[in-house]
């Protein structure tokens, strides 16, 4: 079992910056896959950015080019680089990990990101 907790979160204006990170209860190092979803009101929770254990890294169309995902060296935490923030990019964000391929994925209870002037 690990414990996620995101923090980070806030109100930005347009083209700003906020760093979101999160923070495992235990060693996620070799995990198979860290991740950062999204959900805003009433749309379907997706997938911003993932990284998997060989260091390969996807994210989503909309947010390619703004947004960095990373994982500490200690494996205790990862964080999200999102920048030239949009109003669209307005939601719930939430991390998620996943020890092996196939198995169940541990989330955190999700930080308020409002894009806003």
């Amino acid at each position: 079992q690990v414990q996620l907790v995101e923090s980070g979160g806030g109100l930005v204006q347009p083209g700003g910056s906020l760093r979101l990170s999160c923070a495992a209860s235990r060693n996620i190092l070799n995990f198979y896959l860290v991740a950062w979803y999204r959900q805003a009101p009433g749309m379907q929770r997706e997938r911003v950015a993932g990284r998997i254990s060989s260091g390969y890294t996807d994210y989503a169309d909309s947010v390619k080019g703004r947004f960095t995902i990373s994982r500490d060296d200690a494996g205790y935490g990862i964080s999200l680089q999102m920048n030239n923030l949009k109003p669209e990019d307005t939601a719930i964000y939430y991390c998620c990990v996943q020890e092996l391929p196939s198995t169940r994925s541990w989330w955190g209870q999700g930080t308020q990101v409002t894009v806003s002037s």
